[in-house]
Order: structure tokens, then C-alpha cells, then sequence
């Protein structure tokens, strides 16, 4: 791969436009996505606590800013670092840093309502209802099911930004190729992983493997996107096409695996879920040195800067790894993420280790995912009727029957694009993904008829 090519700020679906020096692509672009109704609805989204009620925990627009801010960081010291070296021409260190402070804000926009929690309640009723063989989903072609089992949030973010929001179905937010490459962490398809992951015993050979990033209603963007940007391509077992990754999307991943482990820790310790003794202990051996005397902070004000500083080590720390890696990064060999061949692997393995003993599994937070799963199921199940409506009336909208057709009007559904099963299947995901926390569990309440 090339870094110019791989820089290219160019709109796949706005070609010959000419790109504002003063204001360039993607800063527009980080632009775009901070004003869209889809990254807004993340403030009332999950990041690890549900239906939140303390004012300092994180939701997924305060994870998504605080990623985009490290991810900006990261990408100046990476695009410097690539000044010196002559991958890059002078001044362009600040592209870089634009390009990934845009992908991050974005890399979370296709999330459902309650985190992975909820992505596994859609990719469990969609299971059940294509086991079952009726209705909608009677003989859905068998290579696009695995779209829905489970429910992909970065193939869903990928749909948002590139088709629903903004053009709808004209380029979407039309981003700009760098910062759409940035962005996609699985630049294949669902069978195309499943093929890749069948071939190795069950295990994806790469981590640009291990899920995946378009479905097939978006493919033809998302090798449009590979092609601009130069990314190597590869032929899966099956005969299908897939990507090796962007060098960027390393960026991005490590800023997001900085923040959530760190500030899991400082919202643990908000919620009570952790002491401040059991914090220090982890945030100490990321941290950066300092002879600041912090004897009058307050146990808050302690975590607060201890989780600064925490940052500001583990951020030098995926820069030394990017840096040495970068040869295989490059080549798109490189199949990792920098936190894990960093010095600091060990600290943040201890922190991983500590979340999943005592913050995902903590009582509220479990019987509040259990809340939230069976008012996705709700949703689910009572926004059904209309697509199964559809298909028997030979997908007319304007001829549902008295029920559905107030559902489609209490609920808001889009009907738009639903002419087949398997646009009737994106509809239902692209209503439910859409959805708050909040507004899942009151669509279900009125759905049931308890609200």
C-alpha cells in the first residue's frame, strides 16, 4: 500500500467535486457525522451501563467524542512520525489526524439500543425466526442470514454513513474514501468471514477476519472504497472478494481500546462496582511519571487524573508499536492490534480481566440487559406483522390492513426500500438499530399496550 494513495479524501459518491483547501473533506466529513441524527441518538445509547441514572457515566456519544479525541492524537504523532520517515509530504501530518478523528466519531454509530447485549438479542430473534422457515423470513437465502446472526454494528454503521443518512440511497453522508477505509475494520461481507473462518478450522485467519464490516447491500461501495484507497485485495475460499485493512484502522481501533478499558474503570469506580485502591492499582502502570503532589485531590479527582495520564501512556505506547510494526502494517500482513504487542499489553490484560469479573457482569447492569432484550424482542415481534403483511400483498404500502398500517404511523416505520424479504430484514434492523435505550423500552410498553 501507498500512504498517498491511502490519504485519498475524494467522495466516492461525488466525484469531479473540487475539495475546499480551507476546509477539507475530512473535517467536513467529521462534520457530517457530529450534526446526523444517528450519532445524536448515541447519547441515549449504552455504553456499559444501561438506562444510566449518574450523571459522570459514559453513554456512547461521550465514548464516541472521547475516542475521537484520542484517535486525533494518536493519528498527529502517527502522521508526523510518517513525515520524517518521507512516507508523507510536509504538512501532512494533520490529514492524518483529521482522517482518523472522523472515522472514530463514527465507529460506533451503528450500534443498537444496549451495547452488545442488544446486538445479541437481534441475532437471536433472527435466528429463531429463520429456523422457523415462515412468514418473512420463509426460504431467505441462506448466504444472507448470516447478516443477522448476530446483528454486526459495523456493517450497520457502515449502511448508515454510506446509504441511509443524509443521500439517502445516493452515497449516503458521502464521506470521503480515507476516512471511510479508517472506518471499516472488516472490509468483507458476512459469508466471505464465514468462508474465510471455515477454511481455518473455525478461526478467522486475520483479524480484519473476525467479523465483518458490509453487508451485501452495500458491497459495491465498499469495493469501490478498497479500490480507491489501494487496499489489497484478496480472494476468499468461496470466490469472493475481500480487503486487507487500512493502516488507519489500527488507529482507530487502539483509540477506542484506550478509552473503554480506561474509562470503564473511572465509571466502575462512579458506579461503586470498584474501589479506588482496586482503580489505582490498574491505571498505575500506564501511567506517565509525575512528581504532581496530589495529596489534597479528592478520591474522584485522584481517578480523574490518574485515567489522563493512563491515556497519555498507553497512547505513547500504540505509537512505539505502530512504528514498529508499520513495514507489516503497510504490507497489510499485519494481523494484530497494537494494544496487544504493546509494552502495556500486560496492564490492560489485568484491566480486561477485572471488567469481566466485576463490571459486565454486575446485578444492575444484568437485569437491566435482560430489560433490554426482552423490549428488543417486543419490538421485534410487534413490528413483524407489517413486513409479513407486505410480502402477501405483493410489498404495496399503501394497501396494509387497518392494524398495520397504525403501526407503521405510531412507530414511524420506513417503508421506502421494502420490496423483497431481504430489504424487509434490513428495514426491521435499520428501525431497531436505530432505536435509544429509552425509546425501545417505551416502543415496547406501547406495542404490549402497557404503557
Amino acid at each position: 500500500m501507498d500512504w498517498h494513495t491511502l490519504i485519498n479524501t475524494d467522495r466516492a459518491s461525488d466525484i469531479g467535486k473540487q475539495e475546499d483547501p480551507l476546509r477539507q473533506n475530512f473535517v467536513q466529513d467529521a462534520d457530517r457525522i457530529t450534526f446526523s441524527a444517528p450519532f445524536r441518538r448515541l447519547a441515549n445509547k449504552t455504553q456499559v451501563h444501561p438506562l444510566y441514572e449518574h450523571d459522570h457515566l459514559r453513554h456512547r456519544m461521550i465514548h464516541s467524542v472521547e475516542v475521537a479525541s484520542v484517535g486525533r492524537t494518536l493519528g498527529m504523532k502517527v502522521g508526523s512520525w510518517l513525515e520524517e520517515q518521507g512516507h508523507l509530504t510536509a504538512g501532512e501530518a494533520p490529514k492524518i489526524a483529521g482522517i482518523v478523528h472522523a472515522a472514530c466519531l463514527a465507529h460506533d454509530i451503528g450500534n443498537p439500543p444496549f451495547g452488545h447485549s442488544g446486538e445479541e438479542a437481534m441475532g437471536g430473534w433472527f435466528a429463531e425466526k429463520f429456523d422457523a422457515n415462515t412468514g418473512l423470513f420463509a426460504d431467505f437465502d441462506p448466504a444472507k442470514q448470516a447478516e443477522f446472526t448476530p446483528l454486526e454494528g459495523n456493517a450497520q454503521g457502515f449502511r448508515i454513513v454510506t446509504r441511509l443518512e443524509m443521500y439517502r440511497n445516493e452515497g449516503g453522508m458521502r464521506l470521503s474514501n480515507a476516512v471511510l477505509g479508517a472506518f471499516t475494520k472488516y472490509p468483507m461481507t458476512a459469508s466471505t468471514s464465514a468462508a474465510l473462518k471455515a477454511a481455518n478450522g473455525g478461526k478467522a485467519p486475520y483479524v480484519g477476519a473476525k467479523k465483518f464490516g458490509g453487508f451485501h447491500s452495500e458491497y459495491d461501495t465498499l469495493k469501490t472504497v478498497a479500490q480507491a484507497l489501494g487496499l489489497p485485495e484478496e480472494t476468499a475460499p468461496d470466490g469472493s472478494l475481500w480487503w486487507r485493512r487500512h493502516p488507519l484502522v489500527y488507529l482507530v481501533e487502539a483509540a477506542d481500546d484506550i478509552c473503554y478499558n480506561i474509562v470503564d474503570l473511572e465509571d466502575g469506580y462512579s458506579a461503586g462496582d470498584l474501589s479506588l485502591e482496586r482503580v489505582e492499582d490498574l491505571l498505575a502502570p500506564l501511567c506517565r511519571l509525575t512528581n504532581r503532589d496530589q495529596s489534597a485531590y479528592t478520591p474522584y479527582e485522584r481517578i480523574s487524573y490518574l485515567r489522563a495520564r493512563a491515556i497519555g501512556g498507553a497512547i505513547d505506547a500504540c505509537l512505539a508499536a505502530f512504528i514498529a510494526h508499520h513495514d507489516a502494517i503497510l504490507s497489510g500482513q499485519f494481523s494484530d492490534e497494537l494494544i496487544a504487542v504493546s509494552d502495556k499489553n500486560e496492564a490492560f490484560a489485568r484491566i480486561k480481566e477485572t471488567a469481566r469479573e466485576r463490571l459486565f457482569t454486575a446485578p444492575r447492569k444484568t437485569r437491566l440487559e435482560i430489560q433490554g432484550r426482552n423490549a428488543i424482542w417486543r419490538v421485534l415481534d410487534g413490528v413483524l406483522p407489517v413486513y409479513d403483511a407486505l410480502r402477501q400483498n405483493g410489498w404495496n404500502a399503501e394497501a396494509l390492513p387497518s392494524y398495520e398500517a397504525q403501526l407503521v404511523r405510531a412507530l414511524g416505520l420506513d417503508l421506502r426500500d421494502v420490496s423483497n424479504p431481504y430489504a424487509a430484514a434490513h428495514g426491521i434492523t435499520d428501525f431497531v438499530s436505530g432505536m435509544t435505550d429509552r425509546h425501545a423500552i417505551a416502543s415496547a410498553q406501547m406495542i404490549s399496550g402497557t404503557a
